[in-house]
């Protein structure tokens, strides 16, 4: 479906003029001072046009739209097998993505090789779109390893625990490109519950004040844990980035093609020396926290059902369809790809072996330890207890 208009300058305003009151959010979200929310394919699968952001993805055919559906769907796919192996019992714990594969595929799919990405555990779609294996993203997961991946290999650490620490790690390191005249650029993601967070505020001033080649992606989904994002602020996360002294930009976190296009633009803008950039995708995490998580307890079932209508996939599928770029067979091929990935991610995680228990100690200090070797010592003869 085409629509030639001009891009609803604010989140409001989209809602009030590009859609009816039943997608409008059950709460709305504050809305952004003057920031643009970029929307450029709408839930109902329309094309928008008149985007001062839409030269950024003047390059993406329909191909490239149909790789991008593709990743997404895989994407899914192994959220939700990773989820049926934790309901299972192989897996200890997973932090579930659904209702985020646009915010992710769109900002991963944007970034060149040699750009660093910094993350929270919850963006396996960046780490898919890095080449990350689907079973590199289960290891922690099920005990078998305490990290996930070589970091330099797929340039992306692995996932940070501690809500909003990456932030920090990603202005070093760009801090540190800087000074190697380099044009690669750090990219952190985190949630809107993150920004509540000292780290968080340090690494904005950090950037802003050094002007570091840093994009911070914040992917609001509405939910940190059981708080709604209208208690943890009372104004639009991005209006913060102004404060701290760097541009920010609203994007619909549920617009593949969107997100794909502020991406691009505040990475030009990092390579140019022009400093860091607050992206604000706004979005939904449509499951659980984690898999430890019950958000029935917390959450309206019309809030959940009122996001359903504003699914990534759903959007771009319709899309697709209109302009025929996404037959019965193009589909059938998509379907049976995500089906083979499943079946691979499963019989891999099934495999994986369990590690030596003693090899917990290795690799926490460089150089021997009296404390480590002590504790060592004491695992080893608790564990002759069991021959």
């Amino acid at each position: 479906m085409q629509r030639s208009t001009v891009m609803a300058r604010t989140l409001d305003e989209t809602l009030e003029t590009g859609q009816t009151a039943e997608h409008a959010p059950v709460a709305p979200h504050p809305k952004a001072q003057g920031t643009p929310f970029v929307q450029l394919i709408t839930a109902t699968g329309d094309r928008i046009h008149g985007s001062e952001f839409e030269r950024w993805v003047a390059d993406v055919d329909d191909a490239e739209l149909l790789s991008l559906y593709r990743d997404m769907v895989v994407v899914r796919r192994i959220d939700t097998e990773a989820t049926a192996l934790q309901r299972q019992g192989e897996l200890g714990l997973w932090p579930p993505l659904l209702g985020q594969e646009a915010a992710q595929v769109g900002s991963a799919r944007a970034l060149l090789p040699r750009d660093f990405v910094f993350s929270s555990y919850r963006e396996n779609a960046v780490a898919y779109c890095r080449g990350v294996s689907g079973v590199d993203l289960l290891g922690a997961w099920r005990g078998t390893t305490a990290s996930g991946w070589d970091p330099f290999e797929y340039n992306m650490a692995t996932p940070q625990i501690i809500i909003g620490a990456q932030t920090l790690h990603a202005t070093g390191y760009a801090l540190g490109m800087q000074n190697l005249g380099s044009d690669a650029v750090a990219v952190t993601y985190f949630g809107d519950g993150a920004t509540s967070e000292g780290d968080v505020s340090e690494a904005l001033v950090f950037a802003a004040t050094y002007r570091a080649p840093v994009v911070f992606f914040c992917q609001n989904n509405q939910w940190a844990i059981s708080e709604p994002v209208r208690l943890q602020s009372r104004t639009s996360i991005v209006d913060r980035a102004l404060g701290f002294g760097m541009p920010g930009v609203q994007v619909d976190g549920n617009d593949v093609l969107a997100v794909l296009a502020v991406t691009r633009a505040a990475l030009d803008r990092a390579r140019r020396g022009e400093g860091p950039t607050f992206i604000e995708a706004v979005t939904y995490r449509m499951g659980p926290h984690t898999t430890a998580d019950d958000p029935t307890r917390y959450r309206e079932e019309a809030e959940l059902e009122a996001w359903r209508r504003k699914d990534p996939i759903d959007r771009l599928k319709i899309y697709l369809r209109s302009t025929g770029a996404l037959t019965d067979s193009t589909q059938a091929a998509v379907d049976q790809e995500t089906d083979a990935v499943a079946a691979e991610l499963r019989a891999r995680c099934l495999a994986m072996p369990d590690p030596e228990p003693l090899s917990i100690f290795d690799h926490v200090y460089s150089e021997p330890h009296t404390g480590i070797a002590g504790q060592r010592d004491r695992y080893e003869r608790y564990l002759r207890m069991f021959e």
